[in-house]
């Protein structure tokens, strides 16, 4: 299968944005948070509008539900993620990301801050709006993927 010009164009600037941007690990312990990058990475998948049935985000994350169900407990534990009943299925649970827990991951993150805004200064406003409106959309295309995959 013959790679079209947009994948290899993603396959090539993934990586750069990811050495450029790329912080160090942390162990969640010492971290000021109490989250690990894996934990960051669950976070990342929350959204503070749309519910996550942890089914659906366990099978995404390639990780078993009760693995997953831990973790989930500890981060709403430390008020990084509110759960609640779906409102017509008592049965079923959703996940929402807290505005605690968005703070949490982007100082968790795999990409640092400093170094994101960095980078950041040296596009113009228009092309800075550019750029991340070409990643959440990526984002949110990549959601839908998994979603139709699922």
């Amino acid at each position: 299968m013959k790679t079209s010009a947009d994948v290899a164009a993603i396959q090539r600037c993934y990586p750069q944005i990811y050495l450029a941007c790329h912080t160090r690990h942390t162990r969640a312990r010492s971290s000021a948070t109490h989250i690990s990058p894996r934990d960051s990475s669950i976070l990342a998948h929350l959204d503070d509008d749309r519910a996550t049935a942890p089914a659906d985000l366990a099978r995404h994350l390639g990780v078993g539900a009760s693995t997953l169900s831990a973790a989930i407990k500890r981060l709403a534990a430390l008020g990084y993620v509110a759960t609640r009943r779906h409102a017509h299925d008592s049965r079923r649970q959703e996940l929402r990301l807290t505005r605690a827990g968005a703070r949490a991951m982007s100082s968790a993150s795999v990409l640092d801050p400093q170094l994101v805004e960095h980078v950041l200064t040296h596009l113009s406003t228009a092309e800075r709006r550019q750029a991340v409106a070409g990643l959440a959309l990526l984002a949110r295309a990549s959601r839908l993927a998994a979603r139709s995959d699922g």
